[in-house]
Order: structure tokens, then sequence, then C-alpha cells
């Protein structure tokens, strides 16, 4: 298996709790909180580890909320890699209201990021990850990171193999086919609706669409995830649909992340791309059964991997 390392720049430490009503003015009492390692690509170590793989996670840790978050990645036996953030780790903090049920999200920016701390990070990699290494880049980038520096980060780390799910201006960015690019480019509906200007109604357009941005150069595989009508990917071997298994969604947290993290243990242990986006649906499927931020359990991907059917496009 070829070994994998996830990279967290923008960690949080996510709270979470409940009260009856959520309205402004008053004092909310709440519930008991719950505390649980936040970021993309910590989520995909978890998602890795959960599903009987072994994958090492960089993340970036500040302060004292930083090793309250480092320990709650050694109970979950992350084999973590720890470098220094610039300041404090963020937190992100949600409360259900229990009268509706809806959830209110609140997600702090976290530090601001120079470019030579960004390089010193880029230095750590070369030197921690060997050549063939699957290196996933998840969530969102930090602030003050410049919107070239996944195609710098691809430059500087030659003979990994690079994946990227992140968003905002570094996805836009990424989607204009900036060189050297990464191996892997996902991104969900509403991203590729905003990046094509068009509503991708069907998953042949969505198809078509990454296929144009593989074209383009904006990675050597291109995928689309389309919720409940599975994912899309465009690559050298054509054009490949993928149903989502299931109808049943409990909590859609984290099933991106689980995605992820089941493409990629299946990129690691040999499988070819088509296999591997068959595998990183059943765990974005088993993700979406489980409450929270549980992430996807092997029982429930063992189930539904034989129900995901890979079809070409």
């Amino acid at each position: 298996m070829k070994p994998i390392l996830t990279v967290t720049l923008n960690p949080a430490l996510d709270l979470s709790t409940h009260c009856p009503q959520v309205t402004p003015g008053p004092k909310l009492r709440c519930g008991p909180e719950t505390a649980e390692p936040g970021g993309g690509g910590v989520n995909v170590a978890r998602a890795i580890v959960q599903l009987g793989g072994a994958a090492r996670a960089l993340v970036a840790l500040g302060g004292p909320t930083g090793q309250a978050l480092a320990g709650l990645l050694s109970a979950r036996n992350i084999d973590l890699l720890e470098v220094t953030a610039p300041a404090e780790t963020r937190h992100s903090f949600a409360v259900t209201d229990e009268s509706s049920g809806d959830q209110y999200r609140f997600v702090l920016s976290g530090p601001s990021w120079t470019t030579s701390q960004l390089d010193k990070v880029l230095d750590t990699l070369t030197a921690e990850a060997s050549k063939g290494t699957l290196i996933v880049f998840s969530g969102s980038m930090p602030p003050g990171c410049p919107t070239d520096w996944i195609s710098h980060a691809c430059g500087h780390l030659v003979g990994r193999r690079v994946v990227v799910d992140t968003s905002g201006h570094h996805l836009a960015h990424q989607a204009t086919g900036p060189q050297p690019c990464p191996f892997v480019l996902r991104m969900d509906s509403a991203e590729a609706q905003d990046l094509s200007g068009s509503t991708l109604a069907t998953r042949q357009e969505s198809a078509a669409f990454a296929q144009e941005l593989r074209k383009r150069g904006a990675a050597e595989l291109v995928i689309i995830a389309r919720g409940k009508d599975g994912s899309v990917m465009a690559g050298a071997d054509g054009l490949w649909h993928v149903s989502a298994a299931n109808e049943t969604v409990i909590s859609a947290i984290g099933a991106g992340d689980s995605f992820v993290g089941g493409f990629v243990m299946a990129l690691a242990q040999g499988a070819p791309p088509p296999e591997a986006l068959r595998r990183g649906a059943a765990a974005a499927a088993a993700a979406v059964l489980s409450p929270g931020t549980q992430l996807c359990l092997p029982e429930d991907y063992a189930r539904l991997l034989p129900l995901t059917v890979l079809t070409p496009i």
C-alpha cells in the first residue's frame, strides 16, 4: 500500500451543543457540548483509519486549542505530524435548535499565514513524504494563502500524487488550469455549477464539465459530486458515473471527506481510478448513515460497497 499523508493547514476544534430554541436577545441555555477534531484533511485521515487503512495527518496547530485538538486526534489513533501554526487554532461552533431541528454553524477564519511559513510546510512535506506518497490537501486554505499556492505546491512535490478538495478562490483558480496540476481535483455540484455558470442538471452535463476542466489542465482526474445522484469522474480512460448506493441521509456532515478517504485508500492499494471512484462513493454513502461527525463506519461501508454501481458515460 502506498503511503498517504493528509494536510490540514486550517483545522478547527469543532464544538457542538443544543438548546430548546435559537432566538436573538436572551441568553441561550445549552445542553452538554461535544468536541471533535475538525478540518478536511483531519477527517480524510480519520475516514481512512476507520476503514482499516493507514494515513498520516500533517496538521498545523497553535496554542492550547491546538493541543486540545492534538489530544483528540491521538485518542482516535491518528498518526499526527504536527507543524506550528502562526497563531491559536480556531474553533467552530454548532448549535442545534431542538424545536425545529435546524443547525446553526459558526466557523471562525483561523490564523493568517505568510508565504515563507507556507514554504516551510512544503519543505516538511518533501522531507516526510517519500516519492509515490498520496498527499491530500482537503478543506479550506488558510487566510494569507496565495490563490496559486496549490500549483506551487504541486511543483514542489514532484514524484508525489497530489489530491485536492478545496473551495473558494483556490478552487476557482485551480479550475483555470494552472501548471503543474494535481493528480485529482474534486468538488461538489454547487461548486461546479458556480464555476461553469450552468445548472449541470444531468450527470452527462456534469461529466462534460469535468472533462472540460481536465482538458484545461485543472487536474489529471476531475471528480464532481452530485449528492443523491452519486458522482462523475473524467480521466484519461473516459467518463464515469457512480451511484450513491442509498437514499437514506441521517447527516451529510463528513460525506465528502469520507469519499476522499475511500477513494485515496483505494488508489494507495493499487486500484485503478474507476474502482477507486466506486469505493469512494461507498464510503460517502456510509458516512451519511452516521449521525454527527462519525464519518463512515466500516460495517456500513462493507454492506454498501456491493450496491455501488460504476457505469461508463
